[in-house]
């Protein structure tokens, strides 16, 4: 596993890190920070607040129901323009998945775009060492979205934001001018049979419109919002999963997915998320 530097820089005084030894990366203000053994770095600003990142059972439900191909769909839409904006240009695209998770969905798109290079990042260290086992030549980090990214200006042309997390300012700081976001949000209607039984938190209605909005403050134009719904068919057992892969498990996800009736017939879900187009403008900060 390696760690391409020209990604980072110090989360505590924002010089660029460079590599000062076979395990260390440090910048010239003399902070310095190892590899872990599983080769990613931990970039966390000082005094961070205790944050909580996906813990492992949560990462286990989510590697199994996308393993299933409960959400290939997903994947593919978010291939295919993926795809789409690294065909508009000639050198290899640099692509951040900015809560990473279990490093599905950046798996999906080395597939389509072979040449990309990948910056895999998440708040978990759990989650960081499973997406560096589906792409092990890639970049790790454990990083803070809230808080300012210890990566360099204008280092990605593209950014990944699957159901996690957003921090405008900092994902259009960290984009080259003309880069592009994705951004992958559940509509009110996502699972919503789950949710009616009380087993996953509500999603407000309106989310895409007002990410719209509040993206449009930090420099971001919105291109293009798709929209993707279709019923999957599960088991209680895959019931379970989507239960407890989710914010949920956070909150009553796990007595929730506990209170799933094991015999309970197979029934549709319904899946319903929206895809978001965004580019970077050039006047951007």
């Amino acid at each position: 596993m390696s760690i391409d530097s020209t990604w980072l820089r110090c989360p505590n005084c924002f010089s660029d890190l460079a590599p000062v030894g076979d395990r260390t990366f440090g910048c010239t203000n003399g902070h310095r920070f190892d590899r872990s053994k599983y080769g990613f770095l931990t970039l966390l600003p000082p005094k961070a607040p205790r944050t909580v990142g996906d813990d492992r059972s949560m990462l286990d439900a989510r590697a199994a129901l996308l393993g299933s191909g409960a959400y290939q769909p997903i994947s593919d839409a978010l291939a295919r323009l993926a795809q789409a904006s690294a065909g508009s240009s000639d050198a290899a695209p640099r692509i951040a998945d900015l809560g990473c998770g279990t490093g599905h969905y950046s798996a999906e798109l080395a597939r389509v775009i072979p040449d990309a290079r990948f910056l895999l990042a998440d708040r978990s260290p759990d989650a960081v060492r499973a997406s560096l086992r589906a792409l092990p030549g890639e970049t790790g980090v454990v990083l803070d979205i809230w808080r300012p990214l210890p990566l360099r200006s204008s280092t990605a042309d593209l950014v990944l934001n699957v159901f996690a997390p957003r921090n405008g300012a900092e994902f259009a700081r960290i984009l080259r001018p003309g880069g592009r976001l994705l951004v992958i949000v559940p509509t009110e209607r996502h699972l919503r049979e789950l949710r009616v039984a009380g087993l996953m938190l509500d999603v407000p209605p309106g989310k895409s419109g007002r990410l719209v909005e509040q993206l449009a403050v930090d420099g971001f134009t919105a291109s293009d919002v798709h929209s993707l719904e279709y019923d999957l068919g599960v088991d209680a057992a895959g019931r379970r999963l989507l239960a407890g892969m989710g914010p949920a498990a956070h909150h009553s996800g796990a007595e929730a997915a506990a209170a799933v009736e094991p015999d309970a017939a197979p029934a549709n879900v319904t899946v319903s998320v929206e895809l978001l187009e965004f580019q970077r403008s050039a006047s951007a900060a």
